[in-house]
């Protein structure tokens, strides 16, 4: 928990226990106070991560189901030692990545992400990481996502202006631009370079 900020760990509880009790719960009076408690939950998140109340519950009172972690790919491509970033309409930079899709698997994601944000193609080869991206990355979600670091080799292709990205390049450690770093930090780059220049690299998890 962060303890930093408890609420918001609180409230995220309090909707996958609400959700649960949705999804199994068959008593009316119970699902009733499943439903109060899942819009207590977003009330909470709208104050404490100061967001709109209806985003609040697009995000908490939509999904059905027994409630996981998302998944988010991120893949670590490099050039003659520098990494490659790709450079989001924010302006700032990220490794290529972003949900998986419910149709493909997480190697699958790694490469159609990079083919669709680089406009290179790639082979995933060793998962650098598995992470708690509370655990790492700023600021907390409203939902748990794991993020997933995967080790890619360069085929081909070129870069071509998307709806995503606007410019892409190869990087020095040293030598970062500003990072998006809601989806990746320089530790997270830096944990990239570890992987890349050991070649008996095992897979960290949290």
């Amino acid at each position: 928990m962060d303890r930093t900020n408890p609420w918001l760990d609180w409230a995220v509880e309090l909707q996958a226990m609400a959700q649960a009790g949705l999804h199994f719960g068959t008593d009316p009076y119970g699902r009733e106070r499943y439903e109060r408690i899942r819009a207590i939950a977003a009330e909470m998140i709208s104050l404490q991560a100061d967001i709109p109340l209806e985003k609040a519950r697009d995000l908490f009172c939509c999904e059905t189901g027994y409630q996981t972690p998302k998944l988010d790919t991120r893949a670590a491509i490099f050039q003659d030692g520098k990494i490659l970033l790709v450079r989001e309409n924010t302006g700032r930079w990220s490794l290529p990545g972003g949900w998986v899709d419910v149709n493909v698997s997480v190697k699958e994601n790694a490469v159609k992400e990079v083919r669709e944000e680089a406009g290179l193609e790639v082979t995933a080869d060793t998962v650098i990481a598995v992470q708690d991206r509370d655990k790492h990355n700023r600021p907390i979600y409203a939902w748990k996502v794991c993020k997933i670091f995967v080790l890619c080799s360069l085929i081909g292709g070129h870069f071509t202006p998307n709806i995503e990205t606007t410019e892409s390049g190869y990087f020095a450690l040293e030598d970062l631009p500003p990072l998006a770093e809601e989806k990746n930090t320089r530790e997270q780059v830096e944990m990239c370079f570890a992987a890349y220049r050991d070649k008996n690299w095992k897979t960290l998890m949290d």
